[in-house]
């Protein structure tokens, strides 16, 4: 598999992510490996929460997030996806699978960080990936929090408005990565943060990630996500540990998804789900802080 490695002067100087990186190799599935990046931050021994990014951002999303977990002493550990911040960027977009994906982060947090009792925060894909991996792997987490994101199957339509996202990346000429981030900002998102989203791809041949993303999104019941997601949904619908559905107030693209979530997961009855103001696709940047404080809260109040 051909690889990109972005070079690490590209991640000198971001604003508020002064997270020191850590590396591992995970098999890519194709006979080599691939190096997933993730950072930390907060006590190795208090309570480990799984950062989870998406579409088309990188651990750079949660630095918010983590100030605030790291202060109320839980142990916060966001992973860049492969393609994606400072994880290698396959070039060919056939590389990239839904499949493959949850396979790559469930070997980095699963066998090489081996961590349990973890709860999850999986916004966007990374919710796709990461309820996949709490329902394939029951036993390794203690709870969820769901951030604008759901778990497609094919079975409904996406939004328009998520189809129109998908046709002007496919379409783009060239992707800017940075102005798809800050669509999904209701607050708006700064110059130096938006550069920041731009970081990991200094041109086109490191995008095939973002590129591939939305169309590895199951929209018809014959797509090849299709049935493993339904075996998610079948073990999803008898999770009874906390399930937390924090949803922004702005985001016509998962917005759908918070009640189905609360309706059909036995953990999330009984649970005050927060929906957080002003806050767009990209609630971490329009609300990080609060959305640190909902999931610390979650956590340390033995919900979590």
């Amino acid at each position: 598999m051909e690889t990109l490695r972005t070079p690490d002067e590209r991640f000198t100087d971001l604003p508020d992510f002064g997270y020191d990186p850590h590396y591992a190799d995970v098999p890519d599935q194709d006979g080599g490996t691939l190096r997933m990046a993730w950072v930390e931050s907060g006590p190795a021994d208090g309570p480990t929460v799984l950062l989870l990014h998406g579409e088309p951002s990188w651990s750079f999303l949660y630095r918010h997030v983590m100030r605030v977990l790291a202060d109320a002493g839980i142990h916060a550990v966001a992973v860049d996806l492969v393609g994606f911040g400072r994880s290698d960027k396959p070039v060919d977009t056939a590389a990239h699978t839904y499949a493959r994906h949850v396979e790559w982060v469930r070997s980095l947090v699963l066998d090489v960080l081996d961590l349990r009792e973890v709860t999850l925060v999986g916004q966007d894909w990374g919710g796709l990936i990461g309820l996949r991996l709490v329902a394939e792997n029951p036993d390794r987490f203690a709870s969820v929090v769901a951030a604008n994101t759901g778990l497609p199957t094919g079975d409904h339509d996406m939004p328009e408005v998520w189809w129109s996202f998908r046709r002007a990346v496919e379409n783009a000429e060239v992707l800017d990565v940075g102005r798809f981030v800050a669509s999904g900002c209701a607050r708006g998102l700064g110059d130096e943060s938006r550069a920041a989203y731009d970081a990991p791809f200094p041109d086109e041949t490191y995008k095939a990630g973002p590129r591939v993303m939305p169309g590895l999104i199951p929209t018809s019941t014959d797509d090849p996500a299709t049935e493993a997601n339904r075996r998610a949904w079948d073990e999803l619908t008898r999770w009874e540990k906390p399930f937390l559905v924090a949803f922004g107030d702005s985001d016509p693209i998962t917005g759908a998804m918070a009640p189905v979530l609360k309706r059909n997961i036995p953990g999330a009855k009984g649970v005050t789900h927060p929906v957080i103001d002003r806050a767009g696709h990209f609630l971490q940047e329009d609300a990080g802080e609060e959305l640190g404080r909902v999931v610390a809260d979650f956590v340390t109040s033995g919900k979590g």
